[in-house]
């Protein structure tokens, strides 16, 4: 599922014309394609950090 989610990303991404083309969020905010992406770039790199935190917790490894 996960696969198949990260593909229809890339395909929505990939059909752009142009990182500057601006969406509106939910709160009538307008913001850019880039914008979106890097946001969402942002929070995928945010949970990793908390799920390494949880396996660290339970296997005592940490890294360097």
């Amino acid at each position: 599922m996960w696969r198949a989610e990260c593909a229809r990303a890339r395909e929505i991404a990939a059909a752009l014309p142009s990182l500057e083309v601006m969406m509106t969020r939910r709160t009538g905010q307008q913001v850019s394609a880039r914008w979106v992406l890097v946001h969402m770039v942002e929070e995928y790199a945010r949970h990793n950090g908390h799920a390494d935190l949880l396996r660290e917790r339970i296997d005592g490894v940490t890294g360097e």
